[in-house]
C-alpha cells in the first residue's frame, strides 16, 4: 500500500501494483479532473477498473443513465461525479441508498442524494444510556448535597 501524507494527515492511499507494467487505478483519484472533462469518464480506464472491482455498481449506472437522459451528457456526468465524491465521507451503502431514494423521486440532484445518504447513514438511533433507578442503586443512601451547602456557607462568610 502506498500512503500519501500531508503532515500527519493521510490524504490518499493506493494499492501497490504487484505485477510489472500493470496499473491499479482508483476512480476516486480522477474525479476532480473528470468534473472538468466529464466526457472522458465514459471511456476511462479508471471507470472500467471500478466496474471490474464492483465499486461502480448497477445503482451508479442507473443514476448516471437517468442523469444523462434528464440533464444531458456533460451535466449528467457531473451530477454522477458529485455523487461519487460522497463516497469519500459516507459509506457506500448510504450513498447507494441516497441514489435509490433520489431515483424513486425521479431526481438526479447530487445534493438530494447527499441528504438522503446522510439520512440513511444516521437512521440507526444512538444507543441509549443506562440511567440507574432506585432499584438499581441497592441499599445505597440517596445522595446528599449537605457538604456543598457547607462550602457555600463558608464562601459567603
Amino acid at each position: 500500500m502506498i500512503t500519501v501524507y500531508d503532515s500527519t494527515t493521510i490524504i490518499a492511499e493506493h494499492p501497490r501494483s504487484l505485477h510489472k507494467y500493470s496499473q491499479d487505478l482508483v476512480l476516486d483519484h480522477y474525479l476532480e479532473v473528470l468534473s472538468r472533462k466529464p466526457g472522458a469518464l465514459a471511456g476511462s480506464t479508471a471507470l472500467a477498473a471500478a466496474r471490474a472491482l464492483g465499486v461502480f455498481t448497477a445503482d451508479h449506472q442507473r443514476f448516471w443513465e437517468n442523469a444523462r437522459r434528464r440533464l444531458g451528457d456533460g451535466r449528467g456526468t457531473r451530477a454522477l461525479i458529485g455523487v461519487l465524491l460522497l463516497h469519500r465521507t459516507l459509506p457506500a451503502e448510504a450513498v447507494i441508498a441516497g441514489m435509490q431514494a433520489a431515483l424513486s423521486l425521479d431526481s438526479c440532484d447530487p445534493d438530494l442524494v447527499a441528504v438522503e445518504a446522510r439520512r440513511s447513514h444516521h437512521r440507526e438511533p444512538p444507543p441509549l444510556l443506562s440511567v440507574p433507578t432506585g432499584k438499581d442503586l441497592g441499599d445505597r443512601p440517596a445522595p446528599s448535597l449537605a457538604g456543598y451547602d457547607q462550602l457555600l456557607a463558608g464562601a459567603r462568610a
